[in-house]
């Protein structure tokens, strides 16, 4: 089963939901960081999103072991769009999802990956500011200066725009946990698929 959305931080507070289409395509074209992160052809007959949170184990277990697959398979050879939606379940995750967002858009994929496949060694049992420390060296990694780090972690307008978007989910799509995929806005799936189980979703939405 999924993992329930946690409340985050109370000193990270949300804006009213009110405004929250209205002011969407603005708020991406005034800030890159809030554009679309995707792979695949934008005119694939299928359009998948997935709902992920950093921190979320059955988000890393499905992009170890079944999303390489789909990436060969259904991205790769044109079948699938593949739109990744943040959607943190907890602070940390938050940090995480602000990181991978103010890289380069070609750099958003490896550096979720990554994260993903290395939770045991920032996500859990360790204090926040350990958390961060991880994130950092890992965001170093992929070219992110010192500098730029530190902005990034402290931009709260970056911050209450990635949760604007998480309540707008919750609102528009009744989405409260990780992972939620939508397949061409005909289905929604909200738990942990197999390949199998995915490609079928895909067929069926291709229809």
């Amino acid at each position: 089963m999924p993992i329930t959305r946690r409340t985050l931080l109370a000193l990270t507070p949300t804006l009213m939901a009110g405004g929250l289409m209205s002011g969407r395509a603005m708020a991406q074209a005034a800030d890159p960081r809030l554009s679309i992160r995707a792979v695949g052809n934008p005119a694939a007959k299928v359009h998948v999103e997935e709902f992920f949170s950093l921190t979320c184990t059955h988000c890393a277990r499905f992009a170890a072991e079944v999303f390489p697959e789909v990436r060969s398979k259904l991205i790769d050879t044109g079948k699938v769009y593949y739109i990744f939606r943040d959607f943190p379940l907890d602070q940390i995750a938050l940090t995480g999802c602000m990181v991978a967002r103010a890289l380069a858009p070609e750099r958003y994929e490896p550096f979720v990956l990554a994260l993903l496949s290395s939770q045991d060694r920032w996500a859990f049992g360790k204090e926040p500011a350990e958390s961060e420390a991880e994130i950092q060296k890992m965001a170093a990694l992929a070219g992110m200066s010192s500098d730029l780090f530190q902005q990034t972690v402290h931009d709260d307008k970056l911050r209450h725009a990635i949760m604007d978007e998480e309540d707008r989910a919750q609102a528009q799509y009744k989405i409260d946990g990780t992972p939620t995929f939508r397949f061409n806005d005909k289905e929604q799936v909200a738990q942990e698929l197999t390949y199998e189980q995915f490609a079928q979703k895909v067929e069926a939405a291709a229809r």
